[in-house]
């Protein structure tokens, strides 16, 4: 009996499934022409988005949130990786700047070294100091000049502004010389203004020197450029030595008590000239040194 049951019912429900797939066909076919040619069904898909997309957004909310996730972090690497090649550019701009400014202030003193040089009428060569004596009682300095380039003990030393010192001792390539600040370093000086002749004794102090044999009557005042006389034979005449700072004039002493400011800075001078004077300034030089036959 199930045999024969199950044999009159399968008949009867398979052309029943296939017509109602026919017919779900032939319906889907129907309204997708209806609604490609007249746009029928534009109402009810607007309705069913209306209606589904809260649930989009539902769905689509864990994503949306992990990509802002990503993208903040991201961002914040990238900012943070900028920040740091920022500041990099900044400490290497900053170590540029320095160099520089040091390039620029060695040429602003290459620059007033040249245009002295073209004051002067003795040869003259440009020098750069290698060293500075540690002693504080001794102002020596070494030189890139030696014999070989025909430096010589007491030769002459200037800057742009005015006198350093002499050369004390040469060697092959280098020399040592003592600026005129050493308490060692005696200079023969002229006031500038009048012709008054004395000598300039180092103090021991970069900023200082003494007149020790100006007589209280000398004419002498605070502001007056001394320069070197020419007398002694190391120093062609002419060149400024230094600035007379205060003229203190003692009753009960013979001399006054007069100091003079260094027209050079002797502490902070880094290229020097050494000066090979002319044949005319030599021949001058010795004019002057040579005592009067009358």
């Amino acid at each position: 009996m199930v045999a024969s049951r199950t044999s009159n019912t399968n008949p009867a429900r398979i052309p029943a499934l296939g017509v109602r797939v026919l017919l779900l066909l032939f319906a889907s076919i129907l309204l997708m022409v209806l609604d490609h040619r007249q746009n029928h069904l534009n109402t009810v898909r607007k309705a069913v988005g209306a209606a589904v997309y809260p649930v989009q957004l539902v769905v689509d909310a864990p994503f949306r949130l992990w990509e802002w996730i990503r993208e903040r972090t991201q961002s914040r690497d990238e900012m943070q990786q900028e920040l740091n090649h920022l500041r990099n550019e900044r400490l290497f701009t900053k170590a540029e700047l320095q160099q520089l400014n040091a390039l620029k202030a060695e040429n602003a003193r290459l620059r007033d070294l040249l245009e002295a040089r073209g004051r002067v009428r003795d040869e003259i060569r440009v020098a750069k100091i290698m060293a500075v004596d540690a002693n504080p009682y001794r102002h020596n300095i070494v030189i890139d000049i030696g014999e070989r380039e025909g430096a010589y003990d007491g030769q002459a030393i200037i800057d742009a502004v005015g006198v350093i010192g002499q050369v004390i001792k040469t060697g092959l390539t280098t020399s040592q010389a003592m600026l005129i600040s050493d308490p060692s370093h005696s200079l023969p000086v002229e006031v500038n203004r009048n012709g008054l002749r004395t000598i300039a004794n180092g103090t021991g102090e970069f900023d200082r020197l003494d007149l020790p044999f100006i007589t209280n009557n000398a004419d002498i005042q605070p502001g007056d450029l001394l320069v070197t006389s020419g007398l002694g034979g190391a120093f062609p005449a002419g060149y400024p030595v230094a600035v007379v700072e205060t003229v203190n004039r003692i009753p009960q002493d013979p001399f006054a008590d007069v100091t003079a400011t260094p027209a050079a800075a002797l502490d902070q001078v880094r290229e020097v000239m050494l000066i090979w004077s002319s044949a005319e300034t030599q021949t001058e030089m010795q004019t002057e040194t040579e005592p009067d036959d009358e």
